[in-house]
Protein backbone atom coordinates (compact mmCIF):
# COMPACT_ATOMS: atom_id res chain seq x y z
CA UNK A 1 0.00 0.00 0.00
CA UNK A 2 2.57 2.13 -0.69
CA UNK A 3 1.16 3.72 -3.54
CA UNK A 4 -1.99 5.81 -1.65
CA UNK A 5 0.61 6.11 1.07
CA UNK A 6 2.92 7.98 -1.38
CA UNK A 7 -0.06 10.01 -3.22
CA UNK A 8 -1.14 11.06 0.11
CA UNK A 9 1.76 12.45 1.65
CA UNK A 10 2.47 14.30 -1.92
CA UNK A 11 -0.24 15.95 -1.97
CA UNK A 12 -1.23 16.71 1.53
CA UNK A 13 2.51 18.60 1.17
CA UNK A 14 2.40 20.08 -1.98
CA UNK A 15 -0.75 21.56 -2.15
CA UNK A 16 -0.90 22.84 1.47
CA UNK A 17 2.02 25.34 0.96
CA UNK A 18 0.17 28.13 -1.41
CA UNK A 19 -2.25 28.60 1.69
CA UNK A 20 0.20 27.88 4.79
CA UNK A 21 2.62 30.49 3.40
CA UNK A 22 0.38 33.00 1.97
CA UNK A 23 -1.11 33.32 5.67
CA UNK A 24 2.18 33.51 6.97
CA UNK A 25 2.89 36.42 5.22
CA UNK A 26 -0.21 38.03 5.53
CA UNK A 27 -1.60 37.79 8.62
CA UNK A 28 0.93 35.69 10.85
CA UNK A 29 1.99 33.06 12.43
CA UNK A 30 -1.57 32.12 14.01
CA UNK A 31 -3.52 32.28 10.81
CA UNK A 32 -0.88 30.70 8.80
CA UNK A 33 -1.39 27.75 11.66
CA UNK A 34 -5.05 27.52 11.55
CA UNK A 35 -4.94 27.55 7.76
CA UNK A 36 -2.33 24.86 7.41
CA UNK A 37 -4.19 22.95 9.90
CA UNK A 38 -7.70 23.38 7.97
CA UNK A 39 -6.29 22.94 5.08
CA UNK A 40 -4.45 19.43 5.63
CA UNK A 41 -7.86 18.24 7.29
CA UNK A 42 -10.09 19.45 4.69
CA UNK A 43 -7.23 17.34 1.94
CA UNK A 44 -6.94 14.49 4.03
CA UNK A 45 -10.76 13.93 3.47
CA UNK A 46 -11.07 15.11 0.32
CA UNK A 47 -7.50 12.30 -0.80
CA UNK A 48 -9.46 9.82 1.34
CA UNK A 49 -12.67 9.53 -0.26
CA UNK A 50 -11.71 10.03 -3.72
CA UNK A 51 -9.00 7.09 -3.18
CA UNK A 52 -11.77 4.97 -1.48
CA UNK A 53 -14.27 5.89 -4.12
CA UNK A 54 -12.11 5.57 -7.09
CA UNK A 55 -11.52 1.98 -7.32
CA UNK A 56 -13.19 -0.95 -4.67
CA UNK A 57 -10.27 -3.04 -5.46
CA UNK A 58 -11.58 -5.44 -7.67
CA UNK A 59 -10.99 -3.78 -11.29
CA UNK A 60 -7.76 -3.15 -10.47
CA UNK A 61 -6.70 -5.70 -7.72
CA UNK A 62 -5.32 -2.67 -6.13
CA UNK A 63 -7.10 -3.72 -2.39
CA UNK A 64 -9.91 -2.66 -0.41
CA UNK A 65 -11.28 0.73 -1.57
CA UNK A 66 -11.75 1.63 2.42
CA UNK A 67 -7.91 1.00 3.31
CA UNK A 68 -6.53 2.87 0.60
CA UNK A 69 -8.63 5.92 1.04
CA UNK A 70 -7.45 5.83 5.18
CA UNK A 71 -4.10 5.35 3.89
CA UNK A 72 -4.54 8.52 1.48
CA UNK A 73 -6.03 10.46 4.18
CA UNK A 74 -3.78 10.05 6.86
CA UNK A 75 -0.96 10.55 4.62
CA UNK A 76 -2.23 13.65 3.07
CA UNK A 77 -3.33 15.06 6.67
CA UNK A 78 0.94 14.41 7.70
CA UNK A 79 1.73 15.80 4.82
CA UNK A 80 -0.16 18.76 5.01
CA UNK A 81 0.39 19.30 8.61
CA UNK A 82 3.71 18.48 9.38
CA UNK A 83 4.71 22.15 7.78
CA UNK A 84 1.87 24.07 9.78
CA UNK A 85 3.02 23.31 13.12
CA UNK A 86 6.46 25.47 13.06
CA UNK A 87 3.55 28.51 12.81
CA UNK A 88 2.84 27.33 16.71
CA UNK A 89 5.85 29.79 16.83
CA UNK A 90 4.11 33.63 17.32
CA UNK A 91 7.62 34.80 15.83
CA UNK A 92 6.47 34.64 12.39
CA UNK A 93 10.35 34.65 10.88
CA UNK A 94 10.79 32.70 13.13
CA UNK A 95 8.18 30.19 12.52
CA UNK A 96 9.12 30.67 8.55
CA UNK A 97 12.71 29.88 8.89
CA UNK A 98 11.85 26.46 10.87
CA UNK A 99 8.92 26.11 7.78
CA UNK A 100 10.98 25.82 5.39
CA UNK A 101 13.46 22.99 7.00
CA UNK A 102 10.63 21.15 7.59
CA UNK A 103 9.20 21.46 3.90
CA UNK A 104 12.96 20.65 2.95
CA UNK A 105 12.96 17.40 5.33
CA UNK A 106 9.52 16.28 3.90
CA UNK A 107 10.47 17.02 -0.21
CA UNK A 108 13.52 14.66 0.93
CA UNK A 109 11.50 12.56 2.65
CA UNK A 110 9.23 11.94 -0.43
CA UNK A 111 12.07 11.96 -3.15
CA UNK A 112 13.50 8.89 -0.93
CA UNK A 113 10.59 7.17 -0.58
CA UNK A 114 10.03 7.42 -4.77
CA UNK A 115 13.39 5.95 -5.06
CA UNK A 116 13.19 3.54 -2.24
CA UNK A 117 9.96 1.93 -3.85
CA UNK A 118 9.33 3.19 -7.31
CA UNK A 119 12.85 3.04 -8.39
CA UNK A 120 13.10 7.14 -8.96
CA UNK A 121 17.05 8.15 -9.04
CA UNK A 122 17.29 9.90 -5.70
CA UNK A 123 18.83 13.39 -7.44
CA UNK A 124 15.98 12.80 -10.34
CA UNK A 125 13.10 12.57 -7.34
CA UNK A 126 14.43 15.28 -4.96
CA UNK A 127 14.79 17.56 -8.06
CA UNK A 128 10.88 17.16 -9.24
CA UNK A 129 9.30 17.09 -5.79
CA UNK A 130 11.22 20.13 -4.67
CA UNK A 131 10.54 21.81 -8.08
CA UNK A 132 6.71 21.44 -7.23
CA UNK A 133 7.20 22.11 -4.09
CA UNK A 134 9.19 25.38 -4.65
CA UNK A 135 6.78 26.33 -7.65
CA UNK A 136 3.49 26.17 -4.98
CA UNK A 137 4.82 27.91 -2.20
CA UNK A 138 5.95 30.91 -4.47
CA UNK A 139 2.10 30.79 -5.62
CA UNK A 140 1.62 31.29 -2.13
CA UNK A 141 4.39 34.22 -1.20
CA UNK A 142 3.25 35.60 -4.34
CA UNK A 143 -0.35 35.62 -3.02
CA UNK A 144 0.54 36.94 0.67
CA UNK A 145 2.50 39.62 -0.52
CA UNK A 146 -0.78 41.17 -2.60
Amino acid sequence: MVQPGLVGLIDGTVSTLAPIFAMAYFSGSRAALLVGLAAALGAAISMGISEGLSDDGELTGRGSGLVRGLITGASTFAGGSFHALPFVISDTGTALAVAYVVVTIELFAIAWIRKRYLKVALARSFAQVTLAGFTVAAVGVAVGHA
